[in-house]
């Protein structure tokens, strides 16, 4: 009698441990919303992130807005009704998704707002911004530029004001110059979007009214690579390119010649830097409320040794 009781007790104890294992295990859904796929910088995101998913076995799903702000409006309020436990988000527009992040508020959702930060009006609507950062990035290529150019240049500036990681790009090219405005003065802006097919024409445009030109500025590669098939298609030789991102293809210009210099971002580390502070957060943690990880510029032999890949 004793050996069976001792017997019932052990496997319940067993019954127990399992149970609480069971009910212990963490089974996390997250969502990513960024503001396109038609971008390697964020198809690279959003494969990191299906990754890290799966190993852990938790939900996960990324919604495509393609750039487009009331669908990824729409699609904020999809995973508040859907109740994810926290979505990562790269706005379309930095200052229009006010009424998306209030709504995952109201749920008790948390967002860790990555790459794109949001105005900061609406700070206190994310747990944490993560990103590259993108000013020091931006006065990196500045001093390179001014590095190469000693004696001055004439520089285009192909921006996407509506992106804020854009604009502190922008700023921090500015900042490198300082006040020698007058030996490296700006003498076209143009809003490029961050994309090829709208950067050429551009910059076609610009080289023809601008035949002294020595140097375009581009916001990302996609910008960058616009400037390079314009300067091709003038016949045109001498225009320096300069470009923010290291994507494979921006290492492939660099290598091939088509770029200058370029200077990197990091979204495979953005991405698992905002997976484990998600993480952190549901399990009563706390986060870092900005975390800008540090940009560098891509030398050649950098560039051969992972032109394949992003970092």
């Amino acid at each position: 009698m004793r050996l069976l009781s001792a017997l019932v007790l052990a496997v319940a104890a067993v019954a127990v441990f399992n149970f609480g294992t069971a009910a212990e295990a963490k089974k996390y859904r997250f969502a990513f919303l960024p503001n396109t796929q038609n971008n390697t910088f964020q198809s690279t995101m959003n494969d990191t992130f299906r990754k890290l998913a799966e190993e852990k076995g938790y939900g996960y799903v990324c919604l495509d807005p393609d750039y487009d702000v009331n669908i990824q409006l729409n699609q904020f309020a999809d995973v508040a009704n859907q109740r994810f436990d926290a979505v990562f988000v790269i706005p379309v527009d930095s200052q229009g998704i006010r009424q998306g992040l209030m709504q995952l508020k109201e749920r008790g959702i948390p967002v860790l707002n990555v790459d794109t930060p949001v105005v900061k009006e609406d700070r206190d609507l994310v747990e944490t911004v993560i990103a590259t950062d993108c000013y020091m990035a931006g006065v990196l290529v500045g001093e390179e530029m001014m590095r190469r150019n000693p004696d001055g240049a004439r520089i285009a500036v192909l921006d996407f004001p509506e992106n804020e990681s854009c604009v502190d790009r922008v700023n921090g090219f500015l900042k490198a110059i300082g006040d020698q405005k007058d030996k490296y003065p700006i003498v076209a802006t143009q809003n490029a979007a961050a994309a090829l097919d709208v950067s050429m024409p551009l910059a076609e445009d610009i080289i023809q009214a601008n035949p002294d030109l020595n140097v375009f500025f581009a916001i990302n590669d996609p910008s960058a690579m616009g400037c390079a098939a314009a300067i091709k298609a003038s016949g045109k030789s001498g225009i320096q390119v300069y470009s923010i991102d290291a994507s494979p293809e921006g290492k492939a210009a660099l290598l091939d010649g088509s770029f200058t210099a370029v200077a990197a971002q990091v979204p495979i580390e953005i991405a698992r830097t905002a997976f484990a502070r998600a993480e952190y957060l549901l399990d009563g943690r706390s986060i870092e409320k900005e975390i800008f990880l540090p940009s560098h510029l891509v030398d050649i032999e950098e560039a051969r040794r992972t032109v394949n890949d992003w970092q």
